[in-house]
């Protein structure tokens, strides 16, 4: 039986990759996060994207292995997790109002080779006040997510509009994954 692996500990992708009701385990992998900064946010999320399942793999080279990376890119500048309460709220107030692209790459690693795509989704945040920022800030949420917010929970509240796939700003596009996987020839379930 094809084993498949999430090369995450995100708890978003986790919840996202059941959905599909696929049997999968869970093996998350520290790589180095920095980049080139003349890559193009595209490129970006699918080099992390593949940086994490290939470290996977190594240990795993009979599964098919799925990397994702997320990043928010505002003003042509990728904004990556907050360090601080300080950046937080710096990446919020400049994202409010305005429109921002969300870029989730995806890498598929398996025996029967590398497939890598990324997502683009545009959302459009509301007029936020200090109070809003400040509060959803101290809800702790923006912490471990690109653009110090996520989409799926307390920072609902904070997007106007989308454009593009809902689950790639959550951190995972499952339409398109799950035909990678088939394309790769992964054997679904059902």
């Amino acid at each position: 039986m094809q084993s498949l692996i999430l090369a995450s500990s995100s708890p978003r992708r986790k919840e996202l990759l059941e959905t599909l009701r696929l049997t999968f385990a869970i093996s998350s992998s520290e790589v180095d996060e920095s980049f080139d900064p003349k890559l193009s946010a595209e490129e970006v999320v699918m080099e992390l994207a593949e940086r994490k399942a290939q470290v996977v793999f190594q240990k795993n080279s009979d599964a098919f292995v799925i990397g994702s990376d997320t990043v928010v890119v505002a003003d042509h500048q990728i904004l990556g997790k907050p360090a601080d309460e300080a950046e937080a709220i710096s990446m919020l107030k400049r994202l409010s109002g305005r429109q921002h692209e969300v870029y989730t790459g995806v890498a598929i690693v398996s025996p029967t080779g590398t497939r890598k795509f990324y997502e683009r989704t545009e959302v459009w945040f509301w007029e936020l006040t200090d109070e809003d920022i400040h509060a959803y800030v101290q809800s702790g949420e923006p912490f471990d997510k690109a653009g110090a917010y996520g989409i799926q929970q307390l920072g609902s509240m904070l997007v106007k509009k989308i454009n593009g796939d809902y689950f790639s700003v959550v951190g995972l596009p499952v339409s398109r994954t799950i035909r990678e996987l088939k394309m790769a020839g992964y054997q679904l379930p059902y």
